[in-house]
């Protein structure tokens, strides 16, 4: 009977994780596949990526790979497949865009083509060794050039990792940039919605249930109009500077919007019921008999607080702050409203290369780079609030 009882429990949620596996884990795991998965040049040059992977890769490639790939640069031209390897090779090296195309040109309007040299009285730069790297980088179906220029790293023509050109060089800041704001709007979570939560928890419910519905009430309203009202507020002549030079607290308005400070309040606004609910969810399950027990033995109330009844809250803490955190690394519209150009945060780039560039591998590549160590992270504080003492 217990086993029956498994499997009929079992069978009651099959459909809900089967539709999950359909609808949400294969197309994320597609996705993310492609930060790491490159068929592009081997869909449209097979011959071309056998001779590739069989090259060794050093110097210039023999006369037959050169003339395999000619041969795949006409006919690709004639198909109108050239532009998908054309892209791709433009992502390792700017500029191997036009080279193949000024190339498919004169192929096609019969220049031979019996080696590199031929190759080279097209275009001198046939005759560089970084543009058949960049090839031999592309033939795949393995790649690891898009998880190294989320890195701002990339390989050279001697399969060397070396960084990007300084000003090439982007992604690492934006990062760090992330976490940064994730990690300080995550704190200021904490700061704000732990007396918030504990005063939930220890007035009756009564008083206790419409102070919940307004901490509810931000679920029912849009974050971008909650990020737009922000906007309102905390602009020059907005809400916020008017009332404090009406108190004549300050004498000129406050830049409030369009820095990291804008970012900081309205991402803080919108996430802080996210942290306040699982917290007083944990408070709620903590006896008050705990602290009173404490009392009568003598233990100060800040001794009492601190050793009685923090440490039982630190699983709710730790749970927020993750959620918290969570979504604050994927924020894309706040940072965006109330926020400069140095306050993007790599969402912004994910949906910039996912809609615009349509360069998926960066966008996969961006979105593993970010997840990894997100997942590393909810491992060390579910460790964490293991090793907490009941």
């Amino acid at each position: 009977m217990p086993e029956l009882r498994r499997w009929w429990r079992f069978a009651l949620v099959a459909p809900l994780l089967l539709f999950l596996l359909a609808s949400f884990v294969a197309p994320v795991l597609m996705m993310l596949s492609r930060a790491v998965i490159d068929r592009d040049l081997e869909r449209v040059w097979p011959d071309s990526a056998v001779a590739l992977r069989q090259w060794d890769g050093e110097g210039l490639p023999p006369e037959a790979l050169a003339r395999t790939v000619a041969r795949e640069i006409r006919t690709a031209r004639q198909e109108g497949t050239l532009n998908q390897v054309a892209n791709r090779l433009n992502y390792d090296m700017v500029g191997s865009r036009s080279l193949l195309y000024a190339t498919a040109d004169r192929l096609h309007a019969g220049a031979p083509a019996n080696g590199i040299a031929d190759l080279a009285r097209i275009d001198p730069r046939w005759e560089r060794p970084e543009i058949w790297a960049a090839m031999r980088h592309a033939d795949g179906p393995l790649t690891s050039h898009y998880l190294l220029a989320a890195l701002d790293r990339r390989l050279d023509a001697d399969d060397r990792i070396v960084n990007v050109p300084a000003e090439q060089a982007v992604f690492t800041n934006i990062y760090l940039r992330t976490f940064k704001i994730s990690a300080i709007v995550a704190l200021l979570c904490i700061a704000l919605g732990y007396p918030v939560a504990y005063l939930l928890a220890s007035l009756p419910e009564r008083k206790a249930n419409p102070l919940l519905i307004l901490i509810l009430l931000p679920f029912w309203t849009s974050a971008l109009v909650r990020t737009a009202a922000w906007a309102v507020f905390l602009q020059t002549n907005g809400v916020v500077n008017n009332a404090l030079q009406a108190v004549g607290l300050i004498d000129a308005p406050l830049q409030l919007i369009y820095n990291r400070l804008g970012v900081y309040i309205a991402m803080t606004h919108v996430l802080l019921p996210f942290f306040i609910l699982p917290l007083y969810g944990v408070m709620k399950g903590i006896p008050p008999t705990a602290m009173r027990a404490a009392s009568s033995l003598g233990a100060p109330p800040v001794r009492a607080f601190l050793s009685v009844y923090l440490p039982q809250t630190l699983p709710g803490v730790a749970a927020g702050a993750i959620i918290v955190f969570t979504l604050a690394l994927g924020y894309y519209v706040t940072p965006a409203l109330v926020g400069g150009g140095a306050d993007q945060m790599i969402s912004a780039s994910i949906a910039f290369y996912t809609n615009q560039s349509l360069n998926w591998g960066m966008a996969a590549a961006l979105s593993l780079l970010l997840l990894l160590p997100l997942l590393l992270m909810i491992f060390a504080g579910r460790t964490m609030v293991r090793t907490v003492p009941a």
